[in-house]
């Protein structure tokens, strides 16, 4: 893989590219995430994907900005902040994550560990000034 996964990772995850998520995770992909009031976890990309990720940005869910990605390491392992505009019928909303994740030789990620704020409503929706 060439791309940074982290950002690709990102990427992949804002447009629900089902295919890039999965091209980003490796096939036997060990995720764990806390969303606030539950823990979640999944043995593989396509339970990763479909169990876990797709559920905490359902069908409704809307990332209209990608407004920060910023990446970096904890020695060997990586880490990948960012920050999100996302709209569902319930209105605007601010979603932030912090995952870390350890790679693959082929720079698949193979252990991904991620928390969530929430979606944090906004009071002032730019679309309503």
């Amino acid at each position: 893989m060439t791309a940074d996964p982290g950002r690709e990772f990102v990427a992949a995850l804002t447009t629900k590219d089902t295919d890039r998520l999965l091209a980003v995770l490796a096939d036997d992909v060990d995720f764990r995430g806390l969303t606030p009031g539950r823990a979640w976890e999944a043995t593989g990309a396509q339970a990763t994907v479909h169990d876990v990720l797709y559920r905490w940005f359902e069908p409704a869910d809307v990332v209209e900005q990608v407004l920060s990605v910023e990446t970096g390491r904890v020695a060997d392992r990586h880490r990948v902040d960012y920050l999100l505009h996302v709209r569902n019928d319930d209105g605007l909303h601010l979603v932030e994550q912090r995952a870390y994740y350890d790679l693959d030789a082929d720079g698949r990620i193979t252990r991904l560990q991620a928390v969530c704020a929430g979606f944090r409503p906004l009071r002032t929706d730019p679309e309503e000034s």
